[in-house]
């Protein structure tokens, strides 16, 4: 006998008992959908948590004063070892793998215009902003050089801070905004950003001259962190050129710790596809627990089945049936239950990935590798669960098969 009519075989002996069949296929269907759905979640969650770090900045590095690490607000005792000028010079020091440079201060502060109050973050920078943050302009502009020099009272608003602000009722452009209870005019508002690395809504949020929010916000001239942009795959090497300029700036000998620390975006990127790739790995684990339970139930199911089709086995064997093609026979049906229910799981999982990521719940991702696996580890199952009861079925004796009532 081939294989077709082997396969024939399985689904003649299958369909006879249709019930048993499904209840059969039920575990392998649950494993199979099972794996994919987890591995398209932690894909997916891995995917979407990689974008928002890159929206944050492409390319972008924070140089942190010691004792500075994180992105919260000044820390009073921070040593003051960065300095304004620190940010045009590590421009002009390299310029092979540096963009643009800007000191960089944030903080958190009261807004109030007329009855509305909020409490963004405050971010002081230079007119490079948009370039190093990828965060650009949808009306109005940006601040300038000089209005940086005279310290200029000017800033520029995030969606978010619009919305609590004016309700949408106004125009921002021109209006005066209390900050900290200074006056400052809206010269600009930025396009959406959502939502940052945590959740933190990046729209919520205002941007002004950091000459300004040091000096006349924060009242101190204390800085603590400067943002660089790196061109496209030079990251690393803007990281050790910057680290080697600033330790030569700041007379650190080669024995000594630096008194500053370097953190890219890509480090970030890193880290969190690590983290998701850990948990990707034990959702996958765990769902593939109901393979193994799918498996179990396929071999107890066949092995009942054998017990049912003794004498069918010992008439068969008696016509010439070999002990192989009476193994070959029960393989094959263990394998189709569970290559069906496979295939039934990965229509469940594709089903329920699109239902996630169609209505928001999450952001899960079809993975054709992991369909591939799924179906692998079916046929797989299939041959281990239905190995035992294969064997069995061929070493039946054929007098006491054809005997069995």
């Amino acid at each position: 006998m081939n294989l077709l009519e082997f396969i024939k075989l399985a689904f003649f002996a299958i369909t006879r008992n249709k019930t048993r069949a499904f209840l059969t296929m039920l575990g392998i269907i649950i494993g199979v959908g099972s794996v994919i759905a987890m591995i398209g979640v932690g894909e997916g969650s891995k995917k979407a948590s990689t974008a928002i770090i890159q929206n944050m900045g492409s390319n972008m590095l924070t140089i942190f004063s010691q004792g500075q690490r994180g992105m919260g607000p000044q820390a009073v005792g921070s040593a003051e070892t960065l300095k304004e000028q620190d940010a045009a010079m590590i421009v002009a020091e390299c310029p092979d793998t540096v963009i643009a440079a800007s000191p960089y201060i944030q903080t958190r502060r009261p807004v109030v215009w007329q009855n509305n109050n909020t409490m963004p973050f405050i971010y002081g920078s230079n007119e490079d902003f948009e370039q190093i943050r990828g965060w650009r302009i949808e009306d109005g502009r940006f601040f300038n050089e000089g209005e940086i020099r005279a310290q200029a009272k000017v800033c520029i608003l995030g969606k978010t801070v619009v919305e609590n602000l004016f309700l949408g009722d106004e125009d921002p452009i021109g209006q005066i905004i209390r900050i900290n209870k200074l006056p400052f005019e809206v010269i600009g508002v930025m396009e959406r950003k959502g939502a940052g690395f945590g959740g933190q809504d990046q729209d919520d949020a205002i941007i002004a001259p950091y000459t300004t929010v040091m000096r006349k916000i924060n009242g101190n001239t204390r800085l603590s962190m400067i943002v660089a942009s790196a061109r496209e795959g030079k990251a690393d090497i803007a990281e050790a050129e910057i680290t080697a300029f600033l330790r030569q700036r700041m007379n650190a000998l080669p024995r000594d710790e630096s008194p500053f620390s370097i953190r890219k975006q890509d480090d970030i990127v890193k880290m969190q596809e690590e983290q998701a790739g850990v948990i990707t790995l034990f959702l996958a684990l765990g769902a593939s627990i109901s393979l193994i339970v799918g498996g179990i139930g396929i071999s107890n199911i066949m092995l009942v089945s054998v017990t049912e089709r003794t004498r069918e086995i010992g008439i068969r064997r008696a016509l010439g049936a070999t002990q192989k093609s009476i193994m070959a026979q029960f393989l094959t049906e263990a394998v189709v239950i569970s290559c069906f229910g496979g295939l039934v799981g990965v229509i469940l999982a594709l089903t329920t990935v699109a239902i996630l990521r169609n209505f928001g719940i999450l952001p899960a991702t079809a993975e054709s590798w992991a369909v591939l696996l799924g179906l692998c580890f079916s046929v797989v199952v299939g041959i281990v669960a239905g190995l035992l009861p294969a064997v069995k079925a061929a070493r039946l004796d054929v007098i006491d098969a054809l005997r069995y009532e």
